[in-house]
């Protein structure tokens, strides 16, 4: 399977659904997707099972249609999440140090970068909310964060370009306060990076963003 493609495709379906080019009970089928993106069904496939997981598609029957985040979802989404993350990060100071410099350094660096690191950005993004939840040390936790987060994980930097320098410093500052071993600082600061991401996705919902050439 040719990962690239795949992610090519990912991203175009999802800029189409976002843009409403393709609309909630819309096909989502391969062979016409694939001809208009000029790829094989492979990487398509591949790509709609990912929208599928994040619940951007549903079956029916024999058909995968697409469904789409309404604002309410979203709305209830980000408010567990503010809940959840905020009470990790509080009860986050005993995290390892090593880990502490490892995301801390990834964040200055991705900083210095910019946001072409489309890659790097996704995984600094996942490896520090995940660390913070198991430094909190409840599993449950953690699978319920991770379902959570996947939700609404097209929402990245592509989508909402304003949220990169903003987050990158919102990161720094919540690994500063679990540097100095202050939990409740951590807890405060995070129930605000999720505020401001949450608010950017709604933004975006509410004035789609013209559909690019493919």
């Amino acid at each position: 399977m040719n990962k690239p493609l795949a992610k090519q495709a990912y991203g175009k379906i999802i800029e189409m659904i976002l843009a409403g080019v393709l609309k909630p009970g819309d096909l989502l089928q391969e062979a016409k997707l694939g001809d208009e993106f000029a790829m094989s069904r492979t990487p398509v496939r591949e790509a709609i099972k990912r929208i599928e997981a994040e619940g951007l598609a549903i079956q029916e029957g024999r058909f995968l249609k697409v469904r789409t985040l309404t604002i309410p979802e979203v709305e209830e989404i980000f408010f567990m999440r503010q809940q959840l993350e905020s009470y990790c990060a509080r009860h986050a100071t005993g995290i390892p140090t090593a880990i502490l410099d490892d995301l801390e350094s990834r964040v200055l660096t991705l900083q210095r970068q910019g946001p072409g690191e489309e890659d790097e950005q996704r995984s600094i993004d996942d490896d520090l909310h995940y660390s913070l939840a198991r430094a909190a040390g409840n599993q449950m936790m953690v699978r319920a964060i991770g379902d959570l987060r996947r939700r609404t994980c097209m929402f990245d930097h592509t989508q909402v370009p304003t949220r990169f320098i903003v987050s990158c410093q919102e990161h720094f500052d919540i690994l500063q306060a679990l540097r100095a071993g202050d939990g409740k600082r951590a807890g405060v600061l995070m129930g605000e990076h999720i505020a401001h991401a949450r608010d950017a996705v709604l933004q975006r919902l509410s004035t789609p963003l013209p559909r690019s050439p493919l």
